[in-house]
């Protein structure tokens, strides 16, 4: 398991849970938030998707939060073949942590994805499906997902034992929290607009036909 330090476990501690949609905002403040959310972090983005994509979506999510696990099971399947393969939508994925085992388990996909994203994205999906044992059996579920990704319990350890990963993914998350405003999994923010809570695939749909049509 990683080795917090106290700034550290204070940037990773727990944030209670809102489910609420976000006002509308104008096209300035818009493209203001869409410059801080796209402006380079501690850490490589996980993103899939053209980078020429008329709308990209940036999602903070916890590997422990139920409603982001639900996100990748429900919506995102539908999003990437729709939008996302089509070069119409580029998908980030960031790291929230709400929680210690949620951070393991981000530390673990940076350490299986490496530099290929779609590792990551698979990474991301197994983690989700194992999401109650993870909870439950955290070191058992980091070896498991290591070793079918064909990493020795060891190099498991290793990874869980990298502090300046941890650091970087804490120092990711203070820059949302303090910056993006970001206090909730799972929050997306779709060409700089906050969407904060679950998110169904018709809202979102929604969102991305009035977008595409600008």
């Amino acid at each position: 398991m990683p080795v917090l330090n106290r700034s550290t476990s204070a940037a990773l501690g727990f944030i209670v849970l809102l489910a609420f949609l976000a006002p509308p905002i104008d096209r300035e403040a818009e493209a203001q938030s869409a410059a801080a959310v796209a402006k380079p972090v501690s850490l490589p983005d996980i993103a899939i998707g053209s980078p020429k994509a008329p709308v990209t979506i940036t999602e903070y999510a916890s590997m422990s939060c139920p409603h982001c696990a639900a996100f990748g099971e429900n919506v995102f399947p539908m999003l990437r073949s729709k939008y996302i393969d089509t070069g119409k939508v580029r998908f980030v994925f960031r790291e929230f942590p709400l929680d210690i085992k949620a951070a393991a388990a981000s530390m673990l996909v940076r350490c299986i994805g490496k530099d290929d994203a779609e590792k990551h994205f698979a990474v991301i999906e197994t983690l989700f499906k194992q999401q109650a044992r993870l909870m439950d059996q955290t070191k058992e579920t980091l070896f498991l997902v290591g070793k079918l990704n064909g990493m020795s319990e060891q190099e498991v350890e290793t990874c869980e034992t990298d502090q300046a990963l941890l650091d970087k993914i804490a120092a990711d998350q203070r820059y949302a929290m303090e910056t993006l405003k970001v206090d909730a999994t799972p929050t997306f923010f779709v060409n700089g607009e906050r969407w904060k809570g679950a998110m169904s695939y018709e809202e979102l749909e929604a969102k991305l036909k009035t977008l595409l049509k600008r």
